[in-house]
C-alpha cells in the first residue's frame, strides 16, 4: 500500500491505482469523458486534471500511477489537490475547447437529462465563451440499424473506438484526420457487427452516439423505471426497463459484477417493439379449422370438453424459452393432479433433474471465468448463444492467461483458439489423450469444459453431456474448492425447470415423445413456440404473441410478457432472480399463473392458491432454495461424477449451432421490426410468424 494525502486528507491505495482510482477512494469527485474503468486509458480529455504539490502543471489523474508520484523532500507522502485554483482553472479551460465546436443541440438531443457533458459543464464549466468563430461541421455516419450518429457532437473521447476492439472483440471503429479534422469513423460505413455495440449508446458521455430505435420517443424523465431481468438467453443479465404509462419505451443495463457487468446484448436492449406487434390480447377457438376470437369462458368450456375425463398418460405440457418458475410449478401442479408426468422444457430433453444441480449448472459461475485458464468449449457458441458471457470469455483471454479450445462448428468467436474438431469423435480422442489440449487441461489450476446446446440438445444429449462430464473429472476441472463443468442454457427458462422438477416423472413423456404422432390428446403449450406438434393432439397454447405454437393451437389463452408481470426466473448458473413487472397485459390477457389457476377451477381440479404470495409459498415449500434471491445454491460435486458415469451412445454427426441466427430466437424477437432489420444487415434469414 501507497500512503498518500488528498485534500489535506491521508489514505493508504494499492501502489497499481491511478490517482483518480486513489482521489475517488478519498471521497473526492473527478470530472472525466474519456476514462471508464473498463476500457484502457486513452488520456486524451484532460478532464481529470489535478494538481501534484511540486509540480509544474496539473496532471491527467487517469493516465497518472500513483507509483509516479515522488514524497516530499523530507520523505513526506505526496500531496494532491482536487479543490485547488489552479485544478479549478485547468477544467474551465479544458470545458471551454470542449465545447467550442459542440453544437447547441440540447432541446434535439436523445442524450439530453443524462449526459455528461451537460451535468460536467454545468459543475465545472464557466457561463461564457471566447470563440467566435464558426463551429466545425462532421458529417454523420452510418452505423447499422442500432446506433444513431450525430457526429458534429463527438469531442473525441475515443471511448466506441476501445469498446468495440476491446469488449466487443471487433475493431471497426477507429479514428481519421489530426487536430480539428480528426474524425470518429467506421471508414468503410459498413453496419456494426457485434451483438453488444447497442453499449456504445450508453458510455458515449455526450450525444453523438444514440439510440436509433429510441430516437426522439421521450425524455428520462418521463419514465417510470423498474428493475428487472432479462430473459433472451440464459446469462440473467441485470436490466431497467423504462416505460411511460402502459407502453415499455426502452431497456438499459443495470451493473450487476457478478453475471453482466454493465452491458447487455442489443437483443435485450432492442426487443422493446417486439412486445408491442403481434400480441395475443384475447382467447381464441378453432372452428373448423380457423381460429375466432372468443371468450374466457368459452375458451376454458372447450378445454373442459376435452380434457376434462382424459386419462392422466394421454395429457402433457411443454414449457417454452421464456416462461418463469410461477407458471411452471403451477401447470405442473395441475398436471399432477390428473395423474401426469409428462412434463418438458424446449431443449431440455438431456437433463434428468434427479441427477442433482451440479449435472445442468454453470457449475464455475460466470464471474468465475475471470480465474479460469483453460476453457473447453463444447458444442457451443457463446458470442451467438450469450454475448455477455463471451464478452467476459475475451476480457479473460486478452489477460493472457486463458487458453481456449472448441469442439464444434467454426466461429468467430472475437478470440483465438484451438479448434480440436467437429463432433463426439474429436471429444472421444481428447478424454483419451490423443489431442495436446488435454495436456493443457491437466495442467490448468482453474479449468472449465463448458457445453453447449449444440451438444446436449441433439438426440444422443445425454452421452454427450456424460462424456463432458467423465472429461471434466479426468482431466482435473472437478477438485476441492473449483468444479469447473459448466453447462451454457440458452435460454431463461430450463434451469429454472429442471429445478422445480418441470420434467418427465416416472412413466413420463420427453417432449420428443410428446410430440410424436398418436402419443397424446391434450398437449399444453406455454409459451412453446419451437415444438412441432403432429395432427389429432388438442393444442392448448397460453403464450403471448401469434408465432408458430399459436398458429397450431386449438385454443389460445393470452399471457404476459416478462415485463407484464413478476416472475422467477434462474439463470445459467443456478442464480435466483426475480423480474418485476413494469407494465401491464394488452386487452383480456392475464399473467399465466393466473390464467392456469382459472382454468384449473374449470377443469374442477382446483389449485389450492389465490394469489402470487400463495403460489410462491408453496412454491418455498417445495424447492427452498428459489426463496434466496440473487444467490446460487451450489451443486454436489459427486453429482458430475455420477453423471461422468451413464456413459451412452454416441452419433458421429458433427455438432450443429443451437442458434442459427441470433436476434430472431423467441417469439418477442420475431415480432421484433429491428431485430428482423438486424437480422437482414447480418446476413441471416427472417422467418415469418407462421414458420
Amino acid at each position: 500500500m501507497t500512503k498518500l494525502i488528498i485534500d489535506g486528507k491521508e489514505i493508504d491505495v494499492p501502489a497499481e491505482y491511478t490517482l483518480l482510482q486513489a482521489c475517488e477512494a478519498a471521497g473526492a469527485e473527478i470530472p472525466r469523458f474519456c476514462y471508464h474503468e473498463r476500457l484502457s486509458i486513452a488520456g486524451n480529455c484532460r478532464m481529470c486534471l489535478v494538481e501534484v504539490k511540486g509540480g509544474p502543471k496539473p496532471v491527467a489523474s487517469c493516465a497518472w500511477g500513483v507509483r509516479d508520484c515522488r514524497p516530499g523532500p523530507k520523505g513526506e507522502p505526496p500531496e494532491i489537490s482536487t479543490r485547488s485554483p489552479m485544478v479549478k482553472k485547468a477544467r474551465e479551460g479544458v470545458m471551454e475547447f470542449l465545447l467550442i465546436n459542440h453544437p447547441l443541440d440540447c432541446p434535439i438531443c436523445d442524450q439530453g437529462g443524462e449526459c455528461d457533458l451537460q451535468d460536467q459543464a454545468m459543475g465545472y464549466g464557466v457561463d461564457t465563451s471566447r470563440f467566435a468563430e464558426n463551429k466545425r461541421a462532421v458529417e454523420d455516419k452510418y452505423l447499422g440499424a442500432l446506433v444513431k450518429t450525430s457526429m458534429n457532437r463527438c469531442i473525441q473521447c475515443t471511448r466506441c473506438v476501445r469498446f468495440s476492439a476491446e469488449v466487443c472483440g471487433t475493431p471497426e471503429m477507429g479514428a481519421t484526420g489530426r487536430g480539428e479534422d480528426m474524425e470518429i469513423t467506421t471508414y468503410l460505413e459498413q453496419a456494426l457487427t457485434s451483438e453488444l455495440q447497442g453499449n456504445l449508446v450508453d458510455i458515449c458521455p455526450v450525444g453523438a452516439l444514440t439510440s436509433k430505435p429510441y430516437a426522439f420517443v421521450a425524455r428520462p424523465w418521463e419514465l417510470g423505471k423498474t428493475q428487472s431481468i432479462d430473459v433472451m438467453d440464459g446469462v440473467g443479465s441485470a436490466i431497467r426497463v423504462d416505460t411511460r404509462g402502459r407502453e415499455v419505451m426502452r431497456i438499459l443495463p443495470r451493473v450487476n459484477e457478478a453475471v453482466n457487468e454493465e452491458w447487455i446484448s442489443d437483443k435485450t436492449r432492442h426487443v422493446v417493439d417486439g412486445l408491442r406487434t403481434q400480441r395475443l390480447d384475447r382467447p381464441y377457438l378453432r372452428e373448423n379449422g380457423k381460429l375466432r376470437a372468443a371468450s374466457w369462458q368459452e375458451a376454458f368450456a372447450a378445454i373442459a370438453a376435452k380434457a376434462g375425463r382424459i386419462d392422466g398418460k394421454r395429457i402433457g405440457a411443454i414449457a417454452g424459452d421464456l416462461a418463469a418458475v410461477d407458471e411452471m410449478f403451477a401447470l405442473k401442479e395441475l398436471l399432477g393432479k390428473y395423474g401426469s408426468a409428462n412434463l418438458a422444457v424446449q431443449g431440455g430433453d438431456a437433463f434428468d433433474p434427479k441427477a442433482g444441480r451440479a449435472s445442468y449448472l454453470f457449475n464455475p459461475t460466470i464471474a468465475g471465468i475471470d480465474q479460469a485458464d483453460a476453457l473447453l468449449i463444447i458444442g457451443a457458441n457463446p458470442r451467438r448463444e450469450a454475448a455477455v458471457l463471451n464478452a467476459r470469455i475475451r476480457k479473460r483471454w486478452r489477460s493472457g492467461q486463458l487458453k481456449i479450445g472448441v469442439v464444434g462448428p467454426k466461429a468467430d468467436l472475437t478470440y483465438a483458439y484451438d479448434h480440436i474438431g467437429a463432433g463426439a469423435d474429436s471429444l472421444s480422442d481428447l478424454a483419451a489423450g490423443k489431442h495436446s489440449f488435454a495436456d493443457v487441461l491437466k495442467a490448468a489450476k482453474h479449468p472449465i469444459v463448458l457445453v453447449g446446446a449444440g451438444a446436449f440438445g441433439r438426440h444422443d444429449g445425454g452421452a454427450v453431456l456424460s462424456l463432458a462430464a467423465k472429461l471434466a473429472v479426468d482431466l482435473g476441472a472437478i477438485k476441492d474448492g473449483w468444479n469447473g463443468f459448466a453447462v451454457l442454457h440458452d435460454t431463461a427458462s430450463r434451469v429454472g425447470a429442471l429445478d422445480i422438477g418441470f420434467a418427465p416423472g416416472a412413466g413420463g413423456l420427453s417432449a420428443a415423445q410428446m410430440t410424436a404422432f398418436g402419443t397424446l390428446d391434450v398437449l399444453f403449450l406455454l409459451g412453446a413456440d419451437d415444438i412441432r406438434v403432429p395432427d389429432g393432439t388438442f393444442v392448448v397454447y397460453i403464450g403471448t404473441h401469434g408465432d408458430a405454437g399459436a398458429h397450431r393451437a386449438d385454443v389460445i389463452l393470452p399471457g404476459a410478457a416478462y415485463t407484464e408481470k413478476s416472475g422467477i426466473y434462474v439463470n445459467t448458473e443456478g442464480r435466483v432472480q426475480v423480474a418485476g413487472r413494469a407494465a401491464f397485459p394488452p386487452g383480456e390477457a392475464r399473467e399465466d399463473w393466473a390464467i392456469i389457476r382459472a382454468l384449473s377451477d374449470v377443469l374442477g381440479r382446483k389449485l389450492p392458491y389465490d394469489s402470487l404470495a400463495a403460489l410462491r409459498q408453496a412454491l418455498f415449500k417445495a424447492v427452498p432454495h428459489l426463496i434466496r434471491v440473487d444467490q446460487i445454491e451450489p451443486g454436489n460435486a459427486a453429482d458430475v461424477r455420477t453423471l461422468a458415469g451413464k456413459g451412452g451412445t454416441l452419433e458421429k454427426a458433427p455438432f450443429r449451432a443451437a442458434i442459427e441466427d441470433f436476434y430472431l430466437t423467441n417469439p418477442i424477437a420475431r415480432a421484433s421490426a429491428v431485430m428482423a432489420e438486424c437480422s437482414r444487415l447480418a446476413g441471416g434469414r427472417v422467418l415469418s410468424a407462421a414458420e
